[in-house]
Protein backbone atom coordinates (compact mmCIF):
# COMPACT_ATOMS: atom_id res chain seq x y z
CA UNK A 1 0.00 0.00 0.00
CA UNK A 2 1.31 3.46 -0.82
CA UNK A 3 -0.34 6.49 0.73
CA UNK A 4 0.37 9.99 2.00
CA UNK A 5 0.73 10.49 5.73
CA UNK A 6 1.53 13.01 8.42
CA UNK A 7 4.41 12.50 10.83
CA UNK A 8 4.31 14.25 14.20
CA UNK A 9 7.27 14.33 16.58
CA UNK A 10 5.84 13.91 20.10
CA UNK A 11 9.14 13.82 21.99
CA UNK A 12 12.75 12.80 21.44
CA UNK A 13 12.53 9.48 19.53
CA UNK A 14 8.71 9.36 19.84
CA UNK A 15 6.53 9.88 16.78
CA UNK A 16 2.94 9.58 15.64
CA UNK A 17 2.32 8.66 12.02
CA UNK A 18 -1.19 9.17 10.66
CA UNK A 19 -2.11 7.47 7.37
CA UNK A 20 -5.29 7.18 5.34
CA UNK A 21 -5.74 3.64 4.08
CA UNK A 22 -7.63 2.86 0.87
CA UNK A 23 -11.12 1.45 1.48
CA UNK A 24 -11.75 -2.27 1.62
CA UNK A 25 -14.28 -3.43 -0.93
CA UNK A 26 -16.63 -6.06 0.42
CA UNK A 27 -18.96 -8.26 -1.55
CA UNK A 28 -22.39 -9.48 -0.55
CA UNK A 29 -23.59 -12.65 -2.19
CA UNK A 30 -27.34 -12.93 -2.46
CA UNK A 31 -28.95 -16.07 -3.74
CA UNK A 32 -30.72 -19.24 -2.83
CA UNK A 33 -29.58 -22.78 -2.34
CA UNK A 34 -31.92 -24.00 -5.07
CA UNK A 35 -29.71 -25.50 -7.82
CA UNK A 36 -32.20 -24.40 -10.51
CA UNK A 37 -31.59 -20.73 -9.66
CA UNK A 38 -29.03 -18.65 -11.51
CA UNK A 39 -25.59 -17.93 -10.12
CA UNK A 40 -25.58 -15.74 -7.01
CA UNK A 41 -25.67 -11.98 -7.52
CA UNK A 42 -22.68 -10.07 -6.18
CA UNK A 43 -23.00 -6.53 -4.86
CA UNK A 44 -19.95 -4.37 -4.13
CA UNK A 45 -20.11 -2.14 -1.07
CA UNK A 46 -17.63 0.72 -1.22
CA UNK A 47 -17.34 2.60 2.08
CA UNK A 48 -17.79 6.37 1.95
CA UNK A 49 -15.43 7.44 4.74
CA UNK A 50 -11.69 6.74 4.95
CA UNK A 51 -9.99 4.28 7.23
CA UNK A 52 -7.40 5.85 9.49
CA UNK A 53 -4.17 4.04 10.34
CA UNK A 54 -2.37 5.54 13.34
CA UNK A 55 1.09 4.41 14.48
CA UNK A 56 2.70 5.45 17.75
CA UNK A 57 6.40 4.80 17.15
CA UNK A 58 9.41 4.73 19.46
CA UNK A 59 12.62 2.68 19.31
CA UNK A 60 11.21 0.42 22.07
CA UNK A 61 7.57 -0.13 21.16
CA UNK A 62 5.01 0.45 18.42
CA UNK A 63 1.24 0.67 18.73
CA UNK A 64 -0.77 0.51 15.50
CA UNK A 65 -4.48 1.27 15.39
CA UNK A 66 -6.81 0.95 12.38
CA UNK A 67 -10.19 2.65 12.64
CA UNK A 68 -12.83 3.45 10.13
CA UNK A 69 -16.29 3.34 8.68
CA UNK A 70 -17.81 0.31 10.46
CA UNK A 71 -15.31 -2.13 8.96
CA UNK A 72 -12.82 -4.28 10.81
CA UNK A 73 -10.81 -2.25 13.32
CA UNK A 74 -7.73 -3.44 15.14
CA UNK A 75 -4.98 -2.45 17.55
CA UNK A 76 -1.55 -4.09 17.84
CA UNK A 77 0.98 -3.53 20.62
CA UNK A 78 4.52 -4.61 19.72
CA UNK A 79 7.66 -4.58 21.85
CA UNK A 80 10.90 -6.46 21.06
CA UNK A 81 10.97 -9.91 22.72
CA UNK A 82 7.63 -9.42 24.48
CA UNK A 83 4.17 -10.95 24.11
CA UNK A 84 1.85 -8.10 23.20
CA UNK A 85 -1.86 -7.92 22.55
CA UNK A 86 -3.65 -7.69 19.21
CA UNK A 87 -7.34 -6.79 19.34
CA UNK A 88 -9.79 -6.97 16.45
CA UNK A 89 -13.28 -5.47 16.38
CA UNK A 90 -15.59 -6.94 13.76
CA UNK A 91 -18.52 -5.01 12.29
CA UNK A 92 -21.93 -5.89 13.70
CA UNK A 93 -25.42 -5.55 12.32
CA UNK A 94 -26.77 -4.13 15.57
CA UNK A 95 -26.07 -1.05 17.66
CA UNK A 96 -24.75 -3.19 20.51
CA UNK A 97 -21.11 -2.81 21.41
CA UNK A 98 -19.15 -5.89 20.52
CA UNK A 99 -16.26 -7.33 22.48
CA UNK A 100 -12.93 -7.47 20.65
CA UNK A 101 -11.24 -10.67 19.58
CA UNK A 102 -8.05 -10.76 21.67
CA UNK A 103 -4.95 -12.49 20.33
CA UNK A 104 -1.34 -12.48 21.51
CA UNK A 105 1.58 -11.48 19.36
CA UNK A 106 5.27 -12.11 19.93
CA UNK A 107 7.70 -9.60 18.43
CA UNK A 108 10.80 -11.34 17.06
CA UNK A 109 12.34 -8.30 15.36
CA UNK A 110 11.63 -4.60 15.74
CA UNK A 111 13.98 -2.24 13.90
CA UNK A 112 13.56 1.52 13.54
CA UNK A 113 16.12 3.43 11.48
CA UNK A 114 16.56 7.08 10.56
CA UNK A 115 17.66 10.11 12.52
CA UNK A 116 16.37 12.63 13.46
CA UNK A 117 13.15 11.42 11.75
CA UNK A 118 12.27 7.74 11.20
CA UNK A 119 12.82 6.43 7.68
CA UNK A 120 12.22 2.70 8.03
CA UNK A 121 10.30 0.49 10.45
CA UNK A 122 10.36 -3.31 10.30
CA UNK A 123 8.44 -5.54 12.68
CA UNK A 124 8.48 -9.34 12.44
CA UNK A 125 5.97 -10.98 14.73
CA UNK A 126 3.98 -14.14 15.42
CA UNK A 127 0.24 -14.13 16.07
CA UNK A 128 -1.14 -16.59 18.64
CA UNK A 129 -4.59 -17.75 19.80
CA UNK A 130 -3.94 -19.48 23.12
CA UNK A 131 -1.31 -22.12 22.23
CA UNK A 132 -1.96 -22.15 18.49
CA UNK A 133 0.32 -20.11 16.26
CA UNK A 134 -1.78 -18.43 13.56
CA UNK A 135 1.17 -17.28 11.48
CA UNK A 136 4.25 -15.11 11.18
CA UNK A 137 3.89 -11.62 9.78
CA UNK A 138 6.08 -8.72 8.69
CA UNK A 139 5.24 -5.03 8.81
CA UNK A 140 7.71 -3.18 6.59
CA UNK A 141 7.16 0.57 6.49
CA UNK A 142 9.23 3.04 4.47
CA UNK A 143 8.74 6.69 5.39
CA UNK A 144 9.77 9.17 2.70
CA UNK A 145 10.09 12.80 3.76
Amino acid sequence: METAGTLYQKDTNRFHLLLTAPPLITCEVAGSLNPEDKLPHKKNNVPTSPRVLWLEISPYRVIMTMQGNAEVSYRHFWEQGVYGISRYWLPTETWQTNEPIRLRNFTNVMALTGHPLPEHLRIEYELWADKVQLGRYILNLEIKH
